[in-house]
């Protein structure tokens, strides 16, 4: 690897890390919160973390890879500060619902109903085109969607029982992770 891929890498995660970064902290009570999705986050991490189990520093990934990671990257970003943003006081690390939660759908939430984790599987494919083998990579992604699928269930039981029929209007409208064709 080189400057260029260096360079790219920390922009990537810069860029998809600095919403959460500049965001305001509220104090807000959580009216309900479910610690079962810390296997998720847990997964997730593991994903992560076997990205960098290669010599990637010894291989250049070829300029097709690099070009996948860079859109991958613009992609991450701009769902995270999309989503952080819409999200506001809503935003939680844990599965959770405030005392005053509203249901979002604004921003990136307009067409998907977890854009933060998209966001995640684009930041985890752009860092892994660049750093890591085809089988690793695929290993990765595997543990990517069976962590955030745990977190995704347990959110979506949530907010249902918060809202009831306005989160399953939603839910019915709205893709977990991709945007759904609009039904003629």
């Amino acid at each position: 690897m080189g400057p260029v891929e260096y360079g790219l890498l920390a922009a990537g995660w810069i860029a998809w890390v600095t919403p959460f970064a500049f965001k305001k902290r509220h104090a807000s009570t959580a009216a309900k919160t479910d610690p079962r999705a810390r296997w998720g986050i847990l997964l997730q991490a593991i994903a992560y973390s076997l990205l960098w189990q290669g010599r990637f520093w010894t291989r250049s990934p070829g300029e097709l890879r690099i070009a996948f990671s860079a859109a991958s990257f613009l992609i991450a970003a701009w769902l995270c500060w999309t989503s952080v943003n819409a999200l506001g006081r809503q935003w939680r690390l844990d599965a959770g619902v405030n005392t005053d939660h509203q249901l979002v759908r604004a921003g990136a939430y307009r067409f998907i109903r977890h854009p933060i984790y998209t966001s995640m599987f684009f930041l985890l494919l752009g860092t892994g085109l660049l750093v890591t083998p085809w089988p690793m990579l695929l290993i990765s992604l595997i543990l990517l969607a069976i962590g955030t699928q745990i977190r995704a269930r347990i959110e979506d039981k949530l907010l249902a029982e918060c809202f009831g029929a306005s989160f399953d209007q939603y839910r019915r409208e709205v893709g977990a992770y991709l945007p759904m064709p609009k039904r003629v």
